[in-house]
């Protein structure tokens, strides 16, 4: 049985047993740099080892699984072999682990990490729905709240915000990121870890960028895959929102699973220390990922754990997530003179720096106080919150005969599809600590919306099944028969989004393309509400419904945020931020691709040009696309001026008019093509936007600002270039419908 020392006593038995004075590590007015300098100096060689050493709690996000063995972990964190936890979580539990790291000698502090990725209990849009509000306050308050929860249950440090950009659908976690743009990820990213990190008081935790780099790029769209691409590629399309974060303060960041230049992440030095650290002068620490450091031998790339071990330190890779190799072999690298003291302190201090600055030497309970945690957690406050990110996130795909917002004149509606009221199917396959039973189901928000009477349940489908149920297809014609309108829940299971859920095939199931196919029999109109974790092929449906609203995976506000934009209390104002392909043979497809010596014509026919036979080459919807229950009109797009130097900058004014009939929001972007230059560009690239609210009738004229650097792109080593030449300037309501002029830069 442990033995915990009460924490008061062991300072005072500490600083009594090696001085007259408090060690300066234990004085909370000494500077933290001296803090971490005299701490190292009394470390053994297997501490710093162990300060290195991150173990999973109750959890587990890797292929291990089982009861964790948790006497063996107590005795480990008290013997100073362990720096970290994952998924301990919980006041009450972080409290009684963290008691035994602090009965340890040095009685150093334990990190605790755990995956928020859109809210602790409180849960939020996933990442990709949330950033088509193209509202970054929203963006930042929603990390602040999901900071706040998870802080109070103990946790100081998650891993997000994923800052990958992937224009790949198949990817299953393209749900944790920000789309296809890395300018518009960038933008995310720093705002995602200014509401996460605040100024690191105790309503805030520590973020992580994840994954570096570039993963994002694997092949297929298949999760742990191989990722092969050029600098040019590295620096232009993935680094941006990594960057970002850096520059936005981060405190650490993640290793990919995956490769460059045929080495692996966790082992790549240009990657890690030549980038990260010199070239950025990033100044936090690095965590592997789930046993990336273990997975170099799978890779071929180390012989064993040692070798791997061996490699991922003299990269710069810091804190090992469970593989154990670390503390397992660095005491033995050390003497071997294999790797030198100062890389270990490096490491290491890096990570001392950080439980230092969360205050854990002075106050190692401060996140574990059982009050905070009961009246922070999924409180009225926090759902409000959860509901206006839920209802910003929705985008309105097709809208025929301004079907939608719902009439007054419909008083029955059909409610349709398995999703609508299954609530295991609410979240995604990583809810954090959020309860489906909680949140609100699309039936319960109709309900409160429209009210009870007026809704008619059906199930319609069977989930994931892979033939026709003809009795529940039957029993939702009659329904729909009896309805005045249709509005069918239908897509996939939020179980098949995020990490390990990479799919072949993205198209709206069979069976519910053939649900729809007979409730458009009965004349009725249909509404599809989409639900689902990435962008689907949706072209076997548009003929089949009159109305399309995507509405992703919204938390635990789903259901109210849903129905109050059918019911018209909410506008939708979202925009895509991936492009949705016509076929899966088309992927990738995005706005922002290259430019080719055979690109193809205006009206997309003749022959000899780069395309396909079977489908052209545009997306069924553009990124930046999305409808609103009124119409916009862009005109008159002026440049302050025809040339653009380095000292000055370019006003784009743009005037857009509200011409339909309700008051909205829209959110106007800015593109550019720069086109002629030393590398291959894109055909456009989104450089700004602003989202407007104008009234019915309403005309505004916006102003976007240009300078010499929004027209850089970066080389092969990473390094900026702006190079004088002709550049075109597109603005409009997303990246294909635009109104265009030209410019020179001098």
């Amino acid at each position: 049985m442990i033995r915990f020392v009460p924490y008061a006593l062991l300072i005072c038995t500490m600083a009594c047993s090696q001085t007259t004075e408090k060690p300066v590590y234990l004085r909370s007015d000494a500077k933290t740099e001296d803090r971490v300098t005299d701490l190292l100096k009394r470390m053994t060689v297997e501490e710093k080892a162990g300060q290195l050493n991150q173990l999973a709690g109750d959890l587990n996000t890797g292929p291990a699984s089982g009861n964790a063995d948790w006497q063996h972990k107590l005795e480990a964190i008290k013997n100073g072999q362990v720096g970290s936890m994952l998924n301990v979580v919980g006041a009450a539990k972080t409290r009684q682990v963290q008691e035994a790291a602090l009965a340890g000698r040095l009685g150093i502090p334990l990190l605790f990490g755990y995956d928020v990725m859109h809210g602790y209990k409180t849960i939020f849009p996933i990442p990709l729905a949330e950033a088509c509000s193209w509202e970054l306050e929203q963006v930042e308050r929603n990390h602040a709240v999901a900071a706040a929860e998870s802080s109070s249950a103990g946790v100081h440090w998650t891993f997000g915000p994923m800052c990958d950009i992937s224009d790949d659908p198949r990817w299953g976690r393209v749900m944790e990121g920000a789309g296809e743009d890395p300018w518009y990820g960038a933008q995310l990213a720093a705002a995602r870890v200014k509401g996460l990190q605040g100024n690191l008081d105790t309503n805030h935790i520590l973020a992580c960028v994840k994954h570096f780099a570039a993963y994002g790029a694997v092949e297929g769209g298949k999760e742990y895959a191989y990722t092969d691409l050029s600098r040019v590629a590295l620096w232009n399309k993935y680094m941006p929102p990594y960057k970002a974060a850096i520059d936005a303060g981060i405190a650490t960041v993640m290793n990919g699973f995956t490769t460059f230049e045929g080495i692996p992440v966790t082992g790549n030095r240009y990657l890690v220390t030549d980038v990260l650290k010199n070239k950025w002068n990033f100044k936090g620490f690095v965590v592997s990922d789930w046993n990336s450091i273990g997975e170099m031998v799978n890779w071929g790339y180390a012989a064993d754990k040692k070798d791997a071990a061996f490699k991922a330190i003299s990269a710069g890779s810091m804190m090992d997530m469970e593989t154990q190799a670390m503390v397992k072999f660095i005491p033995e690298l050390v003497k071997e003179g294999k790797i030198q003291m100062k890389e270990i302190d490096d490491a290491v201090g890096r990570i001392l720096y950080y439980k230092f600055k969360l205050g854990l030497f002075d106050n190692p309970f401060a996140y574990c106080n059982e009050a905070r945690e009961k009246a922070t957690l999924f409180s009225n406050e926090n759902r409000k919150q959860s509901l206006e990110a839920a209802k910003r996130s929705i985008v309105l795909l097709k809208n025929e005969n301004k079907v939608l917002p719902l009439k007054k004149e419909v008083k029955k509606i059909a409610l349709i599809g398995l999703y609508a009221s299954d609530k295991s199917h609410i979240f995604d396959f990583w809810k954090g600590q959020g309860n489906p039973n909680d949140a609100v189901s699309l039936q319960e928000g109709m309900a409160a919306a429209f009210g009870t009477s007026s809704i008619s349940y059906s199930a319609g489908y069977v989930d994931l099944s892979t033939t026709t149920n003809k009795s529940l297809i039957a029993e939702a014609v009659a329904k729909t028969r009896s309805a005045d309108i249709a509005v069918v829940n239908i897509g996939l299971s939020g179980d098949l989004a995020g990490e390990d859920r990479s799919l072949a095939n993205i198209a709206i199931p069979a069976d519910q393309v053939e649900l729809l196919k007979e409730l458009k029999k009965t004349g009725k109109p249909v509404i599809a509400v989409v639900s689902a974790g990435r962008p689907m092929i949706l072209t076997e449906i548009t003929d089949l419904c009159d109305a399309i609203l995507y509405t992703w995976i919204l938390g635990s506000e789903s259901g109210n945020a849903i129905a109050q934009v059918l019911a018209g209390e909410y506008n939708p104002s979202g925009k895509t931020v991936m492009s949705f392909p016509k076929a899966t043979g088309q992927i990738p497809v995005y706005y922002n691709h290259f430019k080719t010596g055979r690109p193809s014509t205006t009206d997309g026919k003749g022959n000899w040009y780069s395309r396909y036979r079977d489908v052209d080459n545009h997306p069924l919807y553009p990124f930046g696309f999305g409808l609103s229950y009124s119409h916009f009109t862009y005109s008159n797009l002026t440049l302050s001026d025809s040339i653009l130097d380095n000292n000055h900058t370019l006003q784009v004014k743009v005037t857009i008019t509200n011409d339909g009939d309700h008051d909205g929001e829209e959110v106007a972007q800015l593109y550019i093509n720069d086109v002629a230059a030393s590398i291959v560009r894109p055909v456009k690239e989104l450089k700004g936007y602003q989202k407007i609210m104008l009234k019915k009738g309403e005309s505004k004229t916006i102003q976007f600002t240009l300078g010499s650097s929004d027209l850089s792109f970066y080389d092969a080593s990473g390094n900026s270039v702006v190079e004088p030449g002709k550049f075109e300037v597109f603005v409009g309501g997303n990246s294909r419908d635009v109104l265009q002029e030209q410019f020179w830069l001098k």
